[in-house]
């Protein structure tokens, strides 16, 4: 019966963060740019969190707390410090490396920013729109409700993966999916074998790394 329920959690949850994310593509293309941009700034940030509304709702529900998806407040500093140097690696590899080698093109932002302020909000919104919804829904949510369902690790980070992958096939390409999946997978892998990596930190991670792409197309 247990498990039932979590297989129940885990459809709803899923299906919901993508009727989410249907819903937020609609209003993007419709209602935002109507906006004066310093309410369409903040209008971002809120509205992204439509994708994890079902998931925030079923674990409300459950009577579920935060701290059963990963997220603790002991050593803050460190787990910030942890993400920050994930984030760097990952640019690194995946951003700087591909502009040196020719390949810029292929991992560049639409972003065309120029003013400081821009990348100071790409910053926020990466951090606490982008990293903070999706990590609690692919990296908590979703990844602990297959764990509970199989007992196994390797089980829930394959699933979580490959489910954060297709979450991203409206944005681009089959290859933009299948790369997603592996930075999913290479989250996972962090938060199981870094020490002093948890939640936190693959939010900080996740919204510095997709921030420092901006930076890169403008720089490089």
């Amino acid at each position: 019966m247990a498990k039932k329920k979590e297989w129940v959690n885990l459809i709803i949850g899923f299906i919901g963060s993508m009727l989410g994310l249907i819903v937020l593509n609609v209003f993007n293309r419709n209602i935002l740019m109507l906006l004066p941009l310093p309410a369409r700034m903040i209008t971002m940030v809120i509205t992204y969190w439509l994708i994890a509304l079902v998931p925030i709702i079923l674990m409300t529900a459950n009577k579920e707390k935060p701290s059963d998806y990963g997220f603790t407040a002991e050593k803050l500093g460190k787990q910030i410090i942890v993400g920050i140097l994930i984030a760097a690696a990952m640019s690194l590899a995946l951003t700087v490396v591909p502009h040196l080698l020719g390949f810029g093109e292929y991992v560049s932002s639409e972003k065309n920013y120029t003013r400081l302020w821009q990348f100071i909000y790409e910053f926020i919104y990466c951090i606490f729109a982008v990293g903070f919804a999706e990590e609690f829904v692919f990296r908590g949510y979703i990844y602990k409700k297959i764990l509970n369902i199989c007992g196994k690790e390797t089980a829930a980070v394959i699933v979580s993966s490959v489910l954060f992958g297709l979450f991203h096939i409206f944005r681009g390409s089959i290859v933009q999916v299948i790369m997603t999946a592996f930075i999913g997978a290479f989250f996972c892998l962090c938060r199981a074998k870094v020490k002093g990596c948890t939640i936190v930190s693959l939010i900080i991670a996740h919204g510095i790394y997709d921030a420092l792409i901006t930076v890169w197309t403008a720089v490089l």
